[in-house]
């Protein structure tokens, strides 16, 4: 093994000591990945480098310029671009590099970790496409034909019209019975036997064969028949009688593949209420949902939605970041949500989320009057509320407990509580958890 494929397993070791997801979600940073980008830290394992040995000192091959020192790398000395001669061992953080998972991946991995399986549903169809060869039809190329089908119908036959001959033979060599009466008798023994194979039998024997049993009592008394079973395996099978009839085709199932369309629309309060370490909650718990919707539907677009007592458009980045000092009218939110959702997204065409988060602090009566109502015009997959505070429960916290209280049993709204980055994934669950289980 080379020096390159040592790099290249270090690199694997480091891979697998990237972040585990769940601390990612709850202390990582994730302002370093991008909306179509998960960057998870790794720490990179330190690579070995060539050193003198202390107890090789001096002898043959000594420099000319002075005795190297213990512990100087092997190669020509650098020039110190930084300058920086006089630090000290440990003063610096260990090196970190990024593990990149696309939101598929994320998706996947968090599934798993949740002990979630969400499957979107898609909402019109696109195109219909070949599935399996499942389906069956009784004409078509000889390259579908199934043979397999076709061997067992044969088969089957077979088994069923076999029956043992030197038995029948013994049959007719009974004194007094001829092909009739055999023919007779082999029906009542349900012995699948013509009536022309007896005739043709019967021409075979010799005329002092055909007395050879004064009775049937006598000629059952000293033969046994034989089981099918046992002359197939002594003998094999030398055909299979195959009929047109049993031939079948197989042709592949026609499956529609449905568009899986999805928009989010991530509400967020920036009132003065909301202090840096509720933003933080409501980022560290809506970025993760994006990632994870992203990576389950096909095309994902999301809508951002800032509000005080009124509410405005925001691009993502300045979602997470906006901040405002007016007061909470929470309805505001929802009314440009719907306006939105109804003019560019319609029910019919698109799966819908609408999250939203704050301090559940709002305006006097807002929450039964105007958000409530509109949450139920708003057709989606799922609504969520997502309280965030760190400090327990305000006085005038009440908008979560209103929407919890309403719409409790109902199957498409979610209500979490986080209050510190350990709460983070628990709300996440209990969100996705309740769409799951639609």
């Amino acid at each position: 093994m080379g020096l390159k494929d040592d790099l290249e397993r270090y690199r694997e070791v480091g891979e697998e000591r990237r972040q585990d997801l769940t601390d990612f979600i709850q202390y990582g940073d994730l302002g370093q990945s991008r909306q179509d980008s998960v960057q998870i830290p790794i720490k990179i394992v330190d690579l070995p480098e060539f050193e003198y040995d202390q107890r090789d000192m001096g002898g043959v091959g000594q420099g000319q310029g002075g005795q190297p020192q213990p512990g100087d790398p092997v190669g020509q000395p650098q020039p110190d671009d930084d300058g920086d001669e006089d630090g000290e061992p440990g003063e610096e953080g260990g090196e970190h590099e990024y593990y990149e998972m696309d939101p598929e991946e994320f998706a996947q991995e968090l599934d798993e970790q949740l002990g979630l399986d969400l499957e979107p549903k898609g909402k019109k169809v696109i195109e219909e496409v070949e599935g399996d060869f499942t389906d069956i039809t009784r004409s078509g190329p000889s390259s579908t034909l199934d043979f397999e089908r076709l061997f067992k119908q044969g088969l089957k036959r077979k088994l069923a019209m076999d029956f043992d001959g030197d038995y029948v033979r013994e049959a007719l060599k009974i004194d007094g019975w001829g092909p009739a009466t055999v023919f007779e008798w082999a029906r009542d023994q349900n012995i699948p036997v013509s009536k022309a194979w007896i005739e043709d039998a019967y021409d075979e024997l010799d005329a002092d064969q055909k007395t050879t049993w004064a009775s049937i009592e006598e000629m059952t008394d000293n033969v046994e028949p034989e089981d099918t079973a046992t002359r197939i395996r002594r003998e094999g099978v030398e055909e299979i009688p195959f009929r047109r009839e049993d031939e079948r085709y197989r042709y592949p199932e026609i499956e529609e593949e449905r568009e899986k369309n999805v928009v989010v629309v991530n509400i967020r309060d920036v009132s003065g209420s909301m202090r840096q370490k509720k933003r933080e909650l409501v980022e560290r718990t809506f970025t993760p949902l994006d990632w994870y919707l992203q990576g389950k539907y096909d095309h994902a677009e999301f809508v951002y939605i800032a509000h005080d007592a009124d509410a405005w458009e925001v691009d993502r980045d300045e979602f997470f970041g906006i901040r405002s000092g007016g007061g909470t009218r929470i309805s505001s939110a929802y009314e440009l949500a719907l306006a939105r959702l109804e003019e560019e997204y319609p029910w019919s065409d698109w799966n819908r989320y609408v999250f939203a988060a704050g301090d559940s602090e709002n305006s006097s009566n807002d929450t039964e009057e105007h958000v409530v109502p509109l949450m139920e015009e708003i057709p989606a997959n799922l609504h969520a509320y997502v309280e965030t505070q760190p400090s327990g429960n305000a006085i005038n916290a009440t908008h979560a407990e209103e929407v919890e209280r309403h719409f409790r049993g109902d199957n498409d709204v979610a209500v979490a509580y986080v209050s510190t980055p350990e709460d983070v994934v628990d709300a996440i669950y209990e969100i996705l958890s309740t769409e799951d289980e639609q």
